[in-house]
């Protein structure tokens, strides 16, 4: 396992509240965080059928674009009666031609599963893998998961993409009503970024 000795990391992400949530996760270990916005890298096309091939595409494009250590983040919601969809394909639903619509995506959700005709409560669970690239094309992979189920109608303002219709398991709300810090703590990413600190900075 490689650790990492740098000051200055490249999150390859253009999602805001991504970044956000990472660099708040990256906070107590004094490590300078850029954007691939902030970099003008371009976003890589995600060709892979798996959150670790896809954030491996991204990880491995910005170290090569800006000779730096990067790290990208491939995570979205599986929902056990859609088979698992949408998966890796969890932004896709959102998209509209005109930016993404996540509130959109959270209605094809409900609608397929009420097509379904599944029982609730609405298994699922939000799956995150990080990958952490230097630019020698060495990587490291760490993969993390929160369980709950689905609820319907959407609530909470907090979060981001998915987060109002997501109940993780041990809770009665929805990640977007909880507080930023409780999230952070019981998350998917938190899960596979616990690993990540194991791994490669501890």
């Amino acid at each position: 396992m490689r650790k990492f000795t740098g000051d200055k990391l490249v999150i390859a992400t253009h999602n805001a509240g991504k970044l956000a949530e990472i660099a708040g996760l990256l906070t107590p270990f004094g490590v300078k965080i850029v954007g691939a916005a902030e970099m003008g890298l371009a976003e890589p096309d995600e060709t892979e059928s798996t959150f670790a091939g896809n954030a491996r595409i991204k990880a491995h494009a910005a170290a090569k674009a800006t000779g730096m250590p990067a790290l990208s983040d491939d995570s979205g919601i599986e929902i056990k009666d859609l088979g698992n969809a949408p998966g890796v394909y969890t932004a896709d639903w959102a998209e509209t031609g005109q930016g993404r619509d996540f509130a959109m995506a959270m209605g094809k959700v409900h609608d397929k599963l009420l097509t379904s005709g599944a029982a609730k409560p609405w298994k699922a669970r939000f799956c995150c893998t990080l990958v952490l690239a230097w630019p020698d094309a060495h990587d490291e992979v760490f993969a993390g998961v929160v369980n709950g189920r689905i609820a319907w109608p959407m609530r909470g303002t907090e979060g981001h993409g998915y987060d109002p219709i997501f109940v993780p398991d041990g809770y009665d709300i929805t990640f977007a009503e909880m507080a930023t810090p409780e999230k952070n703590r019981i998350s998917h990413r938190a899960d596979a970024f616990a690993r990540l600190v194991t791994g490669c900075f501890a």
